[in-house]
This record gives C-alpha cells, structure tokens and sequence, in this order.
C-alpha cells in the first residue's frame, strides 16, 4: 500500500507543469530555495541595521573623550574675587625632587558678589596654569588687543612660587603696553630666535621681555627649553625667569632685567681709550660666571649644558657683577649619562673641537667655552678676528704662542688702566689653558676651576698641550 502511495506522489511531481513544461518537483524545489534566500537577506538587513545603530552610539562616545594630546580647557563656575597662585608636585615629584612643578590657581577665601569663571589650561605634562574671568568679561584671545575690566591680575604668592622659579602667567596686554607696543626703541637685544624688549610693567618693575620668533616652531622649542631649564632655578650668578606669555602664536619670556649691558660691549664697544673694566672686575665675572656654570653642571639634576657660552651672554649689572643669560641652546643632561648626541650648535669660536667633530655634548663642553671667555676677557679680543694679521686671527693659537715666548704680558688688554701683578696673571692664563686641553676628559670641572680661582695657593706649574709646545708659567 505504502508502495503504491510512493508510485503516486512520484507520478505527480514528474507530471510537467505550463511553468517552462518545468516538472512539478523542480518548481517546488526552486520556490523553496528562492524562500530560503529571502529569509536570509531579512535576517543581513536586520543585523546591519542594529549594527549601525551601535556604531553610531559608539562614535557619540567617542567624542566625549579628551584626547592626552589635546590641552585640555575646564570653565568652572567660582565665586572669589582675587586668585592665589599655588605649587601641586605632579606624581613623580617625590622622586624628581623640585625639577617637575604644576601651576594651579586656587580661589582665597574671600567671595564675591559677581559671578567669575575659571579656566583652567594643561600647556604640558605635569603643568596646569588656571586665570579666571567674570562672568561678564570677554575671553582673552586674538592677539590679546583688549582687556575686560573684570580682569584679576595673577599674582605670584608665597615662597614656594619663587623658590622653585615659576612665576607668572603673563598676558600680551601687559606685555604690549610696557613696551609701548613694542617700540623699536625698546629693543635691547636681538638674536637669531628672537628680539629682546626693555618693559616696565604696571608696578614699574623693569624687566627684559623676550620675544621669540615664529621660525618653523622653532619659537616653541626654545620656550620649551628655556622655561624647564632655568624655570626652576635660582642662583645670583644666573638671570632670573620672572614669567612667560602664551597666547596664540605668541611665545615670550620675561625676565629681570640687568641693566648694565653685556660683557661683549663693554669688552668689544667704543668706550674710548679706557676701559672701566679694571683687572679686578674682570676677575670677578670669570668667577662669577665660573659659579654660575657650576650651579648648572653641579647644582641640578638632571645637570644643564649651557652650549652657547659667550661674552655676549654674560650680562652685567652696575656693580659689575655677571649673570648668564639665553638658554635657548641649553641641553639637560641626566645623571648615568655621560654625553648626548645632539646637532652642534653654538656660536663659532666659543666650540669645543671634539663636540664640533662628533656631536657628542656634555658638560666639558662649556668647560672649553669658559677657556675661551677668560682669554677673551684678559686680552680684549674677540675669539676670532680676520681683521687682524694672520698669525693673531685665532686667538686661543696667539695667546698659547705669546705664552711658549713667555712674554705673559703681550696679551693683556691694552685699555686696562693698570696691569695686574705677574702671579695674578700667570693664574688666569693657566686656568685657561687647562680649561682648553684638546683632551676633553682631561679638563677640569667647573666646581675645580672655582676653587682654582679662589684659591690662595695656586700650583703655577707646567701645562702641556697636544697641539703646541709646552708653555712654562712660572711664579714670582
């Protein structure tokens, strides 16, 4: 029976159908995967909808997160009138001792009627600079051509600030007006990466703003370095950091100002047939400028490598005392390091050989600049002088020359009013030519070139160079 109904069902399904004459099997069979394909492009179209609906969630997300590399702006609603300036160490404090600080504006105690907001700006790793605005003041920006009159002027409070050398947070306003908008007859100084101004600011303290130029971003590197290298230090022998300026493009340095020129002009200028620089004060900026240097390499870690050590960058003041300026070249070097290779740079003259050779830069590396200042300082003359004859244009091989015929005397300035006695001479000179040995690991360190200086008993003895003969200086 079961036979018979399995003969019929097959007689059926063979039977042709008016669809092609296809058989009755084969249309069924056809309706039954067109089916299943239908069913599923439902089930695709169903899915890539959710699914994009979940990207969409997903991208909202997305754009709430603040990206690390994105300085980061917080307006907070506050009530105080006045703004205190305070010190937060950054996690890593503990261990760097004060090299890494956070600036951060807290409200006093005291509360206003009128409403304020405060800012708050991340400019780097482990700093925060907050100023605050009322409510009804326009933002600071554009070039910072207007000043609401809302505005509390920051101010750096309590001894921390200052002892660990930030200062404030200057406004290009502020900076504007004390150089009378920048006025050419302000400017004391220009160099390669920048133009210094002569300001005096609200409170009529003076101070030299500079203001670096947007060269490539160039501009932002020295800030950088200028502001984590000095920022955090304090030593008379070293020109202070009072503050900086960020707004826009602008990148501007305050500093105290020194208000007695360079040593370059004093020692290069037209001052007449005289100098006022007697023996004595020339002795006293080499060390001055020597303890300074050893603050740098001694006093700090990581240490700082000056790199650009020139006459032209030892201020004076009116007591003559001197004070090392421009770290827009400087390179800090960490403990367990020995050297780091870096593109030379410097100012022709002043570069040690081996750091001109190889690029590898350390701290001995100032040490054969000093060499150079103090031969500079005894002898008047620039390190490199083509008016000059032949055999004087270099001045470390005329003055090594002058000392191998031990006519020591040749090579003092011809305006110093009075000469020195031969013992303080001879000291000066061999402390220069020990600064300047060709072998850099034969120098000595600032901290021993201090003491040589000071020194009472001073070992006049033979100093040998690779390059020259040995010159003898004798004492007494």
């Amino acid at each position: 029976m079961s036979d018979q109904k399995t003969g019929l069902m097959s007689d059926q399904l063979s039977k042709s159908t008016s669809i092609f004459g296809l058989r009755l099997w084969v249309v069924v069979g056809v309706c039954i995967g067109v089916a299943f394909v239908l069913v599923l492009f439902l089930i695709t179209l169903w899915l890539a909808s959710k699914r994009s609906k979940m990207c969409k969630n997903v991208d909202k997300s997305k754009i709430l997160v603040v990206s690390k590399e994105i300085p980061e702006i917080r307006v907070e609603p506050i009530k105080p009138s006045r703004v205190q300036c305070q010190t937060h160490p950054s996690p890593d404090t503990e261990t760097a001792g004060n090299e890494r600080q956070a600036l951060l504006v807290t409200p006093l105690e005291a509360e206003s009627p009128v409403g304020y907001h405060g800012v708050q700006i991340e400019i780097g790793k482990g700093h925060l600079i907050s100023f605050h605005r009322s409510s009804g003041e326009a933002p600071r920006g554009g070039g910072g051509r207007g000043r609401g009159s809302g505005i509390d002027q920051i101010a750096v409070v309590g001894p921390d600030v200052s002892h660990l050398g930030w200062g404030r947070w200057y406004t290009l306003r502020e900076l504007e007006v004390s150089t009378n908008g920048f006025a050419d007859e302000n400017v004391i100084g220009e160099g390669g990466y920048g133009i210094v101004y002569h300001g005096v600011l609200e409170d009529n303290a003076q101070v030299a703003i500079k203001n670096l130029l947007n060269n490539r971003g160039q501009a932002e590197k020295e800030f950088k370095v200028e502001v984590e290298a000095i920022g955090r230090v304090r030593h008379k022998n070293l020109v202070r950091l009072l503050g900086f300026c960020v707004e826009g493009s602008h990148r501007m340095l305050v500093y105290e100002y020194v208000n007695n020129g360079n040593l370059e002009q004093w020692l290069h200028g037209d001052i007449g047939p005289w100098s006022p620089l007697t023996w004595e004060i020339r002795m006293n900026i080499i060390l001055g400028t020597a303890k300074g240097l050893t603050y740098l390499h001694e006093g700090l870690d990581p240490k700082v490598v000056h790199r650009d050590v020139k006459s032209s960058n030892i201020l004076l003041d009116k007591l003559w005392n001197p004070k090392i300026s421009d770290f827009g070249l400087a390179k800090l070097l960490y403990s367990g390091r020995s050297y780091i290779a870096t593109r030379v740079l410097g100012t022709f003259g002043y570069v040690a050989p081996e750091y001109a050779s190889t690029g590898m830069l350390n701290e001995r590396s100032d040490v054969y600049s000093f060499g150079i200042l103090i031969m500079e300082i005894i002898s008047g003359r620039n390190p490199v002088d083509y008016s000059r004859p032949p055999d004087e244009v270099n001045l470390v091989e005329w003055l090594k020359k002058k000392v191998t015929e031990r006519n020591t005397e040749g090579v003092l300035d011809p305006k110093l009013s009075e000469k020195p006695s031969s013992r303080a001479l001879k000291r000066a000179l061999l402390v220069a030519l020990r600064c300047l040995d060709p072998n850099a690991q034969k120098r000595p360190k600032m901290g021993h070139v201090v003491h040589m200086l000071e020194a009472d008993e001073f070992p006049l003895r033979e100093v040998q160079s690779h390059d020259y003969r040995t010159a003898e200086v004798e004492g007494n």
